[in-house]
């Protein structure tokens, strides 16, 4: 039996994963330097980080004893593509407010 997939939007769901994915876009980090910056054990980390490899979001190399994670932003692109569709609605409502706003400049 396969392990589930998780996908981009379940990954970055947590505030945890997301800090994660933050502190790998600054440098590449250990599970160690990671822990460093949560008030949560190395074991809970490690599932965290579990989850964004199954999503593809980070990648860990073996380095001597260590285990090197880095971001692999690519997935992220999916993330990108979902919203833009969106973007229309902001932009349409932010067109809206401009001209309520102009129009009651000139009252």
């Amino acid at each position: 039996m396969s392990a589930v997939k998780h996908d981009v939007f379940q990954a970055i769901a947590d505030p945890t994963r997301r800090e994660v994915l933050r502190l790998l876009s600054e440098k590449e980090m250990p599970i160690s330097a990671l822990t460093s910056h949560f008030p949560m054990s190395r074991t809970a980390i490690a599932k965290h980080l579990a989850i964004l490899t199954e999503a593809e979001l980070v990648a860990g190399e073996k380095v001597g004893r260590e285990k090197i994670y880095r971001l692999q932003p690519e997935p992220l692109g999916e993330l990108k593509d979902w919203l833009a569709y969106y973007e229309q609605f902001w932009s349409n409502k932010l067109t809206k407010l401009k001209y309520v706003l102009e129009e009651n400049n000139e009252d």
